[in-house]
């Protein structure tokens, strides 16, 4: 029977040996280096991503392809009460062509040398219609699908994005091995490095919201009263117009502020009934995350989001930060008289003044049982409203629409009125696009072409353009060879 101080002997020289195993063979060391890259840098639309592969083998690899890749991949993550659910798809996929020329023969990488591998990428302004493969409501739908979608979720600042729904641009080095011939190909050496990607994105056209949209409220309405249990001295509408889209700079440090223009009406109870006053406006902003474990065919913040999001393994996730309002101009109301008003008064015409504004007239509202007359009159004001967004403290992303996860913001507009000595509150949901401006190559590869008269002038011009006939020049090239990729750059360490 051994002793335990024999036993303990023995366990030490078999994990002696297990680690001796372990040092005998390392893993090659395999890294990427990006040309100017930092951690914060954002490439956009047209950006060159270019490097090289750097491998240092520190015993020798047999292998039969290398591959480097410029993946883009969003993921998302359902917390099901039985099992989660977690769907990732690759919606990019860049190959940096490697010829047969410039692999090493035999294909062994050697102990003691470091191979260099350049790689050269260009961030598109587009995916293949293959990014989307799946069903979609309309072609609307599917143009958003098939843009680049930002980065998520990997910014300094906070972007609002949750863990459940991530964008990622990855590129990727690998090296594969074939031990059986016709058999699957062996990943023995794999390492990546992540980018941030801000492409370009131009202003959409405004959103056509109707009633059924749940999540925003273009118009409300309100009654107004001097006191609490005074009688209504009239009612206030305010009508909000779809913005102009915030754009961020191609790195995202910086924002544009935009105008929200809002209108007002006051139907007073009475002619003798002041518009109310409009003391401040306060504002924030919602970015809603939508995520799901399956294609989404429609889009998102459209319709009854709760309904369409609620069993089917999809969700959505908001957050909000206040808005820094500017000053206002002051607000003056016009003064119109209703449909009634101009019937009572013997004129037929519907037709507004010239002293009037470009608002037509609007008809009395109806009588109900007994009570004095409605008013004959109309209060009408504008107000345009500034916003600018906290791009130093907030990561913003643009607003975009992928296959499994998609981004929106909702503008929180909370108008304040006065009327007599009682204040009243007005809150519209209005949508909000941001963009990001493009840069000088992007702006350069979205041209439109040329008109048909542009064409028919320039045709023209060619065919009334004096010539000189003269006999061509033709110079010949003999053993000319057309550029090739940049071989392995080999150098013993």
């Amino acid at each position: 029977m051994s002793s335990p101080a024999s036993s303990e002997h023995s366990i030490a020289l078999s994990l002696g040996g297990y680690a001796r195993k372990l040092s005998i063979a390392p893993k090659p060391s395999m890294t990427i280096h990006i040309n100017g890259h930092y951690n914060s840098k954002v490439y956009t639309t047209g950006s060159e991503v270019s490097g090289h592969v750097a491998i240092n083998p520190q015993t020798d690899v047999r292998f039969d392809v290398l591959q480097i890749v410029l993946l883009g991949t969003s993921k998302t993550r359902m917390d099901a009460v039985n099992i989660p659910q977690a769907t990732s798809h690759t919606f990019l996929k860049l190959v940096m062509p490697i010829p047969e020329s410039s692999y090493p023969v035999p294909r062994i990488l050697e102990t003691g040398m470091t191979y260099m591998i350049p790689f050269t990428f260009v961030i598109p302004s587009t995916l293949t219609l293959n990014a989307c493969s799946h069903h979609v409501a309309n072609d609307s739908v599917q143009e958003q699908h098939v843009r680049l979608p930002p980065t998520v979720g990997s910014w300094e600042k906070d972007d609002f994005a949750p863990h459940m729904s991530r964008v990622q641009y990855v590129i990727k080095a690998r090296v594969h091995r074939q031990d059986v011939a016709g058999e699957a190909f062996t990943k023995i050496m794999e390492t990546g490095k992540e980018i941030k990607v801000l492409p370009a994105v131009a202003e959409d056209a405004p959103l056509n919201i109707t009633k059924h949209d749940d999540l925003y409220t273009m118009i409300k309405s309100k009654t107004l009263r001097r006191t609490i249990i005074s009688p209504k001295s009239g009612r206030v509408t305010i009508t909000a117009t779809q913005p102009a889209a915030a754009m961020l700079s191609p790195d995202g440090q910086t924002i544009t502020s935009t105008t929200v223009p809002l209108n007002l009406e006051f139907e007073p109870a009475s002619s003798d009934v002041r518009p109310p006053k409009v003391t401040g406006v306060t504002s924030k902003v919602t970015a809603v995350t939508y995520f799901s474990a399956g294609g989404i065919n429609h889009y998102p913040n459209l319709r009854d989001w709760h309904r369409a999001f609620g069993t089917d393994g999809r969700g959505s996730y908001s957050g909000t930060t206040s808005v820094s309002v500017g000053p206002l101009g002051e607000v003056r109301w016009d003064r119109h008289p209703t449909v009634q008003a101009r019937r009572d008064s013997g004129y037929g015409s519907e037709t507004p003044s010239s002293s009037d504004s470009d608002l037509p007239p609007r008809p009395a509202p109806k009588q109900k049982g007994k009570g004095p007359l409605p008013s004959p009159i109309l209060h009408t004001a504008k107000l345009e409203v500034p916003i600018q967004l906290p791009a130093q403290k907030k990561a913003f992303v643009p607003t975009f629409h992928s296959c499994i996860t998609s981004r929106v913001y909702v503008l929180w507009l909370t108008v304040t009125l006065v009327s007599g000595g009682a204040s009243a509150h007005v809150t519209l949901n209005v949508p909000l696009q941001i963009g990001v401006i493009g840069t000088d190559f992007h702006r350069q590869s979205v041209e439109l072409p040329p008109s048909f008269e542009e064409v028919e002038e320039a045709d023209a011009d060619e065919f009334l353009r004096p010539r000189i006939m003269s006999v061509p020049t033709i110079d010949f090239h003999q053993n000319a060879d057309l550029p090739g990729y940049v071989r392995y750059l080999v150098s013993t360490s």
